[in-house]
C-alpha cells in the first residue's frame, strides 16, 4: 500500500484527487494522512468526499470510513468499469474538479460512460466547466483521447444546483505528445456569466478586459444570463491557438468589485500571452498526470506553481515516471520522462 502525507507541499485537495485516480488506474492501494492540511479547515471537505465516493463507485474500490473532515484515507481500488453514473455533491462544491478525478480513470474502462455531476459549475480555486470543454479536453483529444463535458445548469454559491455531464469513450493508451509552442493565435474572446445581475455588471467587466489586454468589442461575446438558484457571475477568457486552447477565468463574490473580478483573469491572461509559452498555471498543473499516463512528454508553462511541484511528487509515486521542471528566460518548460 503506498503511503502519502497530504500535508506536503501545497497541502491542497489535489493530492488526494491524484491520487484516487491513478490508484484506479494502476490498482495499487494506498492510505492518505494529514488530508489538507494546510487548508482551513483541513480534512475533506463534501466535494473531496464526492470525489472518494464516485472513484469507489466507478472503479469498486473499498475504503475505510470516510466522512466530511477525515483527515485520513484508506482506498483499495478494483476494476474501473463504465456505464451510467449520476453523483449529487449536496453543495455548491465543484463538479469540475470530481470529474477531473473521474475522466482519466473512465478512459481505461472496458465500455463507453456517461456520468453527470450535481454541485457548482463555477467556483473560486476550481476550475470552471468551459476549462474542461475547451482547454483540457483539447489536449486529451491530441493524446488519442475522446471526452466530451458538457454544462447541463449552471449552478453558483451558495445554492449550487449546476449540472455538469461528461460522455469518456475508452482509450486504452495515450500517445505522447510534446507541447512546446502554442503556435499562431487563432482567436481570443471573453465572455461574462452574470446570472441574475445587473446588466452593468457585465459592462464593468468587458470594460475592464480590453484596457488591460486591448481587445476589440468584437471579442465581447454577449453575456449570459442563465436561469440559476442563486446569483453568481464569472468571467472567462478564452485564447485558441493552433497547438492548444487557454482558458483564464475568476469567480465574482459578495462585495468584490465586479471590476476586480475582470482584472484578475485579465492580468493571468497577459502574463500567459506575454510568456509565448503552451500552457499557463493552471492547464500546466492537469498535463503531466495524462503525459505519465502515456510514458513521457514535455511542455512549457509560463509559471510553475507549488500546485504542480506537489502533483509531480504524487504521480511519481503511483508511475514509473520523472518530472522535472527546467526555468528559461521567459517560460518553464516540465519534462515528463519514464524511469529507467
Amino acid at each position: 500500500m503506498i503511503e502519502l502525507d497530504g500535508s506536503t507541499g501545497e497541502g491542497g485537495g489535489q493530492i488526494l484527487r491524484t491520487s484516487l485516480t491513478l490508484s484506479m488506474i494502476t490498482g495499487q492501494a494506498f492510505c492518505i494522512r494529514n488530508i489538507r492540511a494546510n487548508r482551513e479547515p483541513p480534512g475533506l471537505r463534501r466535494q473531496h468526499l464526492s470525489a472518494v465516493r464516485a472513484a469507489a463507485v466507478v472503479s469498486n474500490a473499498s475504503l475505510s470510513d470516510a466522512a466530511v473532515g477525515s483527515t485520513t484515507l484508506e482506498f483499495t481500488p478494483g476494476r474501473v468499469t463504465g456505464g451510467v453514473y449520476d453523483f449529487d455533491i449536496g453543495t455548491a462544491g465543484s463538479t469540475t474538479l470530481v470529474l477531473q478525478t473521474l475522466i482519466p480513470a473512465l478512459l481505461f474502462a472496458e465500455q463507453p460512460t456517461a456520468v453527470t455531476v450535481t454541485g457548482g459549475t463555477h467556483n473560486p480555486k476550481a476550475p470552471p466547466a468551459e476549462f474542461l470543454q475547451r482547454a483540457y479536453c483539447r489536449v486529451l483529444a491530441a493524446m488519442g483521447a475522446e471526452v466530451e463535458v458538457d454544462i447541463e445548469r449552471y449552478g453558483f454559491y451558495p445554492a449550487g444546483g449546476g449540472m455538469v455531464s461528461a460522455a469518456v469513450w475508452p482509450c486504452r493508451q495515450l500517445q505522447r505528445i510534446n507541447l512546446l509552442e502554442r503556435g499562431a493565435l487563432r482567436m481570443a474572446q471573453a465572455q461574462v456569466i452574470a446570472a441574475r445581475l445587473p446588466a452593468q455588471v457585465a459592462q464593468r467587466q468587458y470594460a475592464t478586459v480590453r484596457n488591460l489586454l486591448g481587445w476589440d468589442a468584437e471579442q465581447m461575446l454577449e453575456p449570459l444570463d442563465p436561469v440559476t438558484a442563486s446569483p453568481g457571475n464569472a468571467i472567462l477568457l478564452s485564447i485558441d491557438s493552433e497547438a492548444v486552447t487557454e482558458v483564464f477565468s475568476a469567480i465574482g463574490d459578495r462585495g468584490v468589485r465586479a471590476e476586480a473580478v475582470a482584472r484578475a483573469a485579465a492580468l493571468e491572461a497577459r502574463r500567459y500571452l506575454a510568456s509565448g509559452a503552451a500552457a499557463g498555471e493552471h492547464l500546466g498543473d492537469q498535463l503531466m498526470l495524462p503525459m505519465a499516463l502515456a510514458g513521457g512528454g514535455a511542455y512549457t508553462l509560463d509559471h510553475v506553481s507549488q500546485h504542480a511541484i506537489t502533483n509531480a511528487e504524487v504521480i511519481a509515486h503511483f508511475l514509473p515516471v520523472t518530472i522535472t521542471f527546467e526555468q528559461g528566460e521567459r517560460f518553464n518548460t516540465c519534462y515528463v520522462r519514464a524511469r529507467d
